[in-house]
C-alpha cells in the first residue's frame, strides 16, 4: 500500500454531538467539547473526503436502558442478536436514551467547522441492532443496516483512514477496528479524542484493543499527517 497522501486519505470525526458532550448532554464524555479546535485544525487539511457521523437513534432503540424492564444505563448489559442469522450475537452495555432522531442532541456540536466536511453519515437508526460503528452493526453474515461507509471510501480511492471524536472506548474504537478489517491503513488521533472511560487503564486497554488489529496511534505533530499537509 502506498503511503498517506492528500488524495489516498480520508479523516472520520465520529460523534461529536451535543449529547455527547459537557456541560448539558444525555451521555456526556468527560473533556468531549475540548477536542473540537484540534479536529478543526485536522478539517484544515486536504485529506481527499472528510466526513462526520452522527448517532440517528429511534426513541425506542434496543440500547436505551429505558426499553428493557428493570435495566439501569451504564450498570446493565444486553445481548443483541442479528435479526438475520441467529449465531451472529452482540453484547452491549445499556445507555441512557441519547442522540435521539430529530432533537438537539443528536446534532453536531456548534464548535465543529461543519461546512468542510464532505458528508455526515447517521448511524444506529435500526431500533434492532447497535451500531458502534461508522461501517455498521457487527453483524455481517449477512450484513445488517450498513453504513455504506466503505462503498463511499472505495469510491474515493481511500486507502489511509484517520479516525477522531467520541467516544475513545466504543464508537471510535469500533470505527477503528472496522476500518482496519476492511483493509484500510488506520489511525486514531489521540489529541482529537476522549473516552468515556478516561483512567489511564482505560485509555491502555482501548489503545490495546486497536493496535490488536493494526491500528496506529498518532499524535497531531506526526509524519503520517504530516505527509498529508504537504
Amino acid at each position: 500500500m502506498s503511503p498517506p497522501t492528500p488524495e489516498n486519505s480520508a479523516l472520520a470525526i465520529i460523534d461529536l454531538q451535543n449529547d455527547f458532550c459537557p456541560p448539558h448532554g444525555a451521555l456526556a464524555v468527560e473533556g468531549g467539547r475540548d477536542i473540537a479546535p484540534a479536529i478543526n485544525k485536522l478539517l484544515e487539511i486536504p485529506f481527499a473526503l472528510k466526513l462526520a457521523t452522527r448517532d440517528f437513534h429511534p426513541p425506542n432503540h434496543i440500547s436505551f436502558a429505558s426499553q428493557h424492564s428493570g435495566k439501569n444505563p451504564f450498570v446493565d448489559s444486553h445481548t443483541i442478536t442479528s435479526p438475520k442469522n441467529e449465531k451472529e450475537t452482540q453484547t452491549t452495555l445499556l445507555w441512557p436514551d441519547h442522540c435521539v432522531q430529530n432533537t438537539p442532541g443528536c446534532e453536531l456540536i456548534p464548535e465543529l467547522n461543519t461546512s468542510a466536511l464532505d458528508l455526515v453519515v447517521e448511524k444506529g437508526t435500526d431500533i434492532r441492532v447497535e451500531s458502534y460503528s461508522a461501517f455498521g452493526p457487527p453483524f455481517r453474515n449477512p450484513p445488517v443496516a450498513m453504513s455504506g461507509v466503505d462503498t463511499t471510501l472505495r469510491k474515493h480511492g481511500i486507502e489511509h483512514v484517520f479516525v477522531c471524536g467520541l467516544a475513545l472506548d466504543f464508537c471510535v474504537k469500533s470505527t477503528a477496528v472496522d476500518a482496519a478489517e476492511f483493509g484500510y491503513s488506520t489511525y486514531v488521533i489521540e489529541e482529537a479524542t476522549r473516552g468515556i472511560d478516561c483512567s489511564d487503564s482505560g485509555r491502555t486497554k482501548a489503545r490495546a484493543d486497536m493496535e490488536k488489529v493494526g491500528v496506529r496511534v498518532i499524535r497531531l505533530d506526526g509524519l503520517e499527517l504530516a505527509a498529508i499537509r504537504k
